[in-house]
């Protein structure tokens, strides 16, 4: 029923204004945009403390995992499905093939804790960014990443470590190394 409820509640509040919204099911901390589309919403697995920006499209029709402390930016499309060379390579057919025609891709996604979706960006059926990580703007992912790995481009392909920046940030504020190592499991 709370669902049910978020549900109609986002789509309200799309009708009068853009302002973020807390309480998810199971996930009271966890913030969406309204304007977020999200497709299939019984596949999604969605943690606390997520954050959820504006104008995302994200189908999670074949099962989506966003882990705690997930950031997906602005402009970002998440999909555990895609059409596009079953259409190409079975032309006229495949309308009256049905079900999964050759080409066809379907694959659930995970997006693991304290991750970082950067604006315009593309997350692909079957890929998993790692924990930690980082897929920039405008980036691609297309299968799975390392956790903490830092991801640019089209496809995606990994640029750095997220565990560099986060030793700097750390020795200078070090009241906060028992948090991250909580969650990240050791120091940077």
């Amino acid at each position: 029923m709370r669902v049910l409820i978020n549900r109609l509640r986002r789509r309200f509040v799309r009708l009068i204004g853009f302002r973020m919204l807390f309480g998810e099911a199971g996930a009271p901390l966890s913030r969406i945009a309204p304007s977020t589309c999200i497709e299939g919403e019984a596949g999604l697995r969605l943690a606390d403390h997520v954050f959820i920006g504006q104008f995302n499209f994200i189908d999670a029709g074949a099962g989506l995992v966003i882990e705690e402390g997930v950031q997906i930016t602005n402009f970002c499309s998440i999909v555990t499905h895609s059409t596009h060379d079953a259409l190409r390579v079975n032309g006229r057919r495949f309308a009256a093939l049905g079900g999964e025609p050759p080409g066809y891709r379907k694959a659930p996604v995970r997006l693991g804790a304290y991750s970082f979706v950067g604006p315009h960006s593309l997350i692909e059926p079957g890929s998993t960014l790692g924990k930690g990580a980082i897929l920039c703007a405008y980036s691609q992912l297309r299968g799975a990443t390392p956790d903490f790995a830092i991801m640019a481009g089209q496809p995606a392909r990994q640029v750095g470590d997220t565990r560099e920046r986060d030793a700097t940030l750390l020795a200078r504020h070090p009241e906060l190394r028992e948090a991250y190592e909580a969650w990240a499991g050791g120091p940077p």
